[in-house]
């Protein structure tokens, strides 16, 4: 060997021990900084895990419990009628057990509603409170029903243990689970359901619930305790309807005392890198940069990717890539177990949403067609009702400018006997377009069965003499015309009334002169033989 390259060898070793003490330091201070690390993320990790998870439970069940809230709030008078009828009969219904739908039950009551009150509509016709004693059962039974599916839709859709509804003894501090989400059977009749199940709530203990109820708001906590599902949080929803206080809706999800999961994962974590630090550290300076630099990198390559095209399998590729068991793949795992969450939770919410949606667009429906006529298409008696109140609101602030016209369809009954009821049908659609078209700028309503209401607005209110005298000569045409059927040449009388502030105290003085009117034009028209 010559001195050339012993001198190398000595220079070489001599250049070596200053890198053998460096690694030496740097094992230490990133084996001691990794270990702290380490345990404050596990710790940090475990925290934000647990708080993140008893976060999105208080939002899911808040969800629910303002979800059905919702739905019952929009029946309204039905449900209040529904709630009466259940505390005053519960304990004599006999409802089947094992119902996975309610349509049997909802064509038996229409079945009894036709048979007993045949050409009627409820509400419109005949009260809730004149149904008999077995048309009111027969709805009793579909319409509660309806609701302990509702509710345990709810429940299955937002994954929670328990949803209920809750009338408030406030006088003895008991409750009455009035739409149980678990169904119990009958003790005396396992095939019928148990209805009326009443416990008593201490109010201290059950303080958020009782305060839910007395106020009339919902409240900022949860009621947290233990029952036959486990370690629960309960949140509840007021129910109120039309300003009257309802009852209560409560709806649970379950939170384990200690999330064990997260607590072992990051125990295991923390253990796994402390044998691979103590096993492998002398192997960790020479894959410094190749195993952990150039590793780095790449991850940080499938987060920009992730971020920028937000694809849920760049998580799948980061969990394909990240095997090796170390800190880079504990973290890769972390990464793209936190992509799948962020992902799942973004389904989730965006589930929610659409159902939500769906449940509003489902009730603007049906608002539109409670207020619509089957027959004419035009506005209903309810529809006519609602804009009297604004109308009502406008007297009361001196700022009101209308008047009423009342139309009425002459020899409807013979119509309807001689041709039947379709072409009655066609005869109301042909005077209900004479209307519209007469009184364009104004809103036109259906009222009785052969009735209309028009409120004049605008022009029509000033032309209201002209235009009433143009609807007479357009009827006047139809009835005369030999080439129409005998249903299409339609007569009818019109009467109209403007609002006097000096003589009017309210709308319904407006209407009845406008009738009146109608009822003198009518006469007037037998007299002349018009009708």
């Amino acid at each position: 060997m010559s001195d050339t390259e012993k001198s190398m060898q000595t220079g070489g070793i001599a250049a070596v021990r200053p890198v053998r003490s460096i690694l030496f330091k740097c094992l230490m201070i990133i084996g001691a900084f990794t270990l702290i690390i380490l345990v404050i993320t596990g710790a940090v990790t475990y925290y934000l895990q647990m708080t993140n998870f008893q976060e999105q439970s208080k939002r899911r069940i808040r969800n629910v419990g303002a979800y059905l809230s919702f739905l019952m709030v929009n029946e309204g008078n039905n449900f209040r009628d529904y709630q009466t009828y259940y505390m005053d009969h519960y304990e004599e219904l006999d409802i089947p057990y094992d119902f996975d739908s309610y349509q049997d039950a909802y064509a038996n009551f229409h079945r009894l509603f036709a048979k007993n009150y045949p050409d009627k509509a409820l509400t419109v016709d005949i009260n809730y409170n004149d149904l008999s004693d077995e048309v009111k059962h027969a709805w009793f039974t579909y319409y509660h029903e309806y609701w302990v599916l509702t509710f345990e839709k709810a429940r299955e859709a937002f994954n929670l243990p328990y949803t209920y509804y809750l009338v408030m003894k406030d006088d003895v501090h008991d409750v009455v689970y009035m739409i149980d989400g678990e169904r119990t059977r009958r003790k005396d009749n396992g095939n019928l359901l148990y209805l009326g199940d009443t416990y008593h709530n201490d109010h201290d203990k059950y303080a958020i619930m009782w305060r839910t109820w007395e106020t009339g708001e919902e409240q900022d906590d949860c009621l947290e305790f233990d029952n036959s599902w486990g370690h629960t949080y309960c949140y509840y929803t007021p129910l109120i309807i039309n300003g009257e206080k309802m009852g209560v809706i409560g709806s649970e999800v379950l939170v384990a005392d200690v999330n064990r999961d997260i607590l072992n994962q990051s125990l295991l974590l923390m253990y796994r890198i402390g044998c691979i630090m103590a096993g492998g550290m002398g192997l960790l300076l020479a894959i410094l940069y190749v195993g952990f630099i150039k590793r780095t990198r790449r991850l940080e390559q499938f987060v920009a990717l992730y971020s920028e095209n937000k694809d849920e399998s760049v998580a799948e590729d980061i969990e394909r890539e990240y095997k090796a068991g170390d800190e880079i793949s504990s973290l890769g795992g972390q990464i793209a177990h936190m992509i799948h969450e962020m992902e799942n939770h973004i389904r989730n919410l965006s589930r929610t949403t659409q159902a939500l949606a769906s449940s509003r667009q489902h009730a603007a429906e049906l608002d539109v067609l409670s207020n619509r006529d089957p027959v004419t298409g035009i506005r209903n008696k309810s529809a006519y009702e609602r804009e009297v109140q604004l109308i009502e609101k406008s007297i009361r602030n001196k700022e009101a400018v209308f008047g009423v016209a009342w139309v009425d369809l002459n020899y409807m009954k013979q119509i309807n006997n001689t041709y039947g009821y379709v072409k009655g049908d066609e005869a109301l659609r042909k005077l209900c377009r004479v209307v519209c078209r007469i009184f364009a700028h104004s809103a036109v309503f259906r009222m009785d069965n052969d009735s209309f209401a028009v409120i004049l607005l605008n022009e029509d209110y000033r032309l209201a003499e002209s235009l009433t005298s143009e609807f007479m000569r357009a009827l006047g045409e139809i009835s005369k015309n030999d080439a129409l059927e005998g249903w299409e040449r339609i007569t009818a009388a019109i009467g109209y009334a403007a609002y006097d502030p000096e003589t009017d105290e309210n709308f319904e003085s407006v209407e009845r002169r406008a009738e009146t009117a109608m009822f003198e034009r009518k006469r007037q028209m037998k007299a002349l033989h018009i009708v």
